[in-house]
């Protein structure tokens, strides 16, 4: 049976946030909201967790995890970033995208693209993850919490109780976040290319 943690969008309580975080680092199954809709993360060196999170979404070893970051610095520890790469960065985060970068020797083999090293790459505007990244001070190695035979993500955090309360450890019920999945963008490419549209689309890309 999972926990349930009720954090308050804005304001998160600090004890929560550490429970939370608590759990996440004793190999944990956590499931969270974000500025898109709900994610499911865990620890990012627990490969049992991740397997965990796979089985429930019912994906093979091919899928894609992304590091959810606190901000630009982290992400120089596990992506390539050239200047070009930091400057659409910083216009576009905190934010609703996700960026596949290539990856660092900081990042565990497992996570990246078998032939191509790259690894996907958030910084949410969220209070609660902003709380919960500073506490654990690095990044959650999560996916967008998308049922097997659905296309949208999950938005309500009762409704994902009642399909994922005997799977996962925790569920943090943030209120409703929306239900678009992010916008991806290869940067690994030059020029950078469009592999999802997603909430970010709408605020445009240059």
């Amino acid at each position: 049976m999972s926990q349930f943690f009720e954090i308050h969008p804005e304001n998160p309580q600090k004890r929560l946030i550490h429970q939370t975080v608590e759990i996440i680092d004793n190999g944990g199954v956590v499931v969270y909201p974000t500025d898109s809709s709900y994610a499911i993360g865990c620890h990012l060196g627990d490969k049992s967790a991740m397997e965990k999170i796979r089985r429930i979404r019912q994906v093979d070893d091919k899928h894609h995890f992304t590091l959810v970051c606190s901000d630009l610095s982290e992400i120089a520890t596990y992506a390539k970033v050239s200047n070009a790469d930091y400057r659409l960065l910083k216009s576009l985060t905190p934010g609703p995208y996700t960026f596949l970068l290539k990856a660092t020797s900081e990042v565990p083999r497992r996570l990246m693209h078998p032939k191509r090293r790259m690894i996907g790459i958030r910084v949410v505007d969220d209070p609660i993850v902003k709380a919960m990244l500073e506490e654990l001070g690095q990044p959650i190695m999560s996916s967008t919490l998308i049922m097997p035979g659905n296309e949208m993500p999950e938005t309500d955090a009762h409704d994902i109780r009642e399909k994922l309360e005997h799977q996962v450890d925790l569920i943090v019920d943030g209120g409703n976040c929306g239900f678009e999945a992010t916008t991806v963008i290869n940067m690994v490419e030059n020029p950078p290319v469009l592999v999802r549209e997603g909430k970010g689309t709408e605020h445009g890309l240059d």
